[in-house]
């Protein structure tokens, strides 16, 4: 964390926005995955959040497609930190389903993922996605995300 992020943690305000953004990106730091793939939250806010990646070779199939693989986690990474973002910083959540509909190949310079929350539980919260390449819906998600309370 940079000292301008340690020096806002220290000032920010419970329950203000960018306390939400300072414990969201706090998780982030952990989440080693989106880190080696190149994506990066673009928008964080409650029951909502946004990711952009810059498409590359490495994120290629083998027709210069957009991995599927790649496109599916973009969805799991914006409903799963969207659903993050209504719970409590102590509580945990995982990936109990994810389903993905591939509407379009996904070509072109770069892909946005946006996640929400259609209804939180205090076991289960539903969340859906979409990912788009440049201006263009490639895929539509639904993700059941399971709650980790505290032991």
């Amino acid at each position: 964390m940079s000292s301008d992020n340690q020096t806002s943690a220290k000032n920010a305000v419970p329950g203000h926005p960018d306390d939400l953004e300072i414990r969201i990106r706090r998780k982030l730091e952990r989440q080693h995955f989106m880190h080696l793939i190149g994506a990066d939250l673009t928008l964080i806010t409650p029951g909502r959040v946004e990711a952009e990646l810059a498409l590359e070779q490495q994120h290629q199939q083998q027709r210069g497609f957009a991995h599927g693989g790649l496109v599916a986690t973009m969805a799991d990474l914006v409903a799963g930190f969207a659903a993050v973002t209504l719970l409590p910083d102590n509580h945990g959540l995982v990936t109990a389903d994810l389903r993905v509909s591939y509407l379009h190949p996904g070509v072109g310079q770069r892909l946005r993922a946006i996640g929400w929350v259609l209804k939180p539980g205090r076991r289960l919260h539903f969340c859906e996605a979409e990912v788009w390449c440049d201006e263009r819906l490639i895929a539509k998600a639904s993700a059941t995300m399971a709650v980790i309370e505290p032991v």
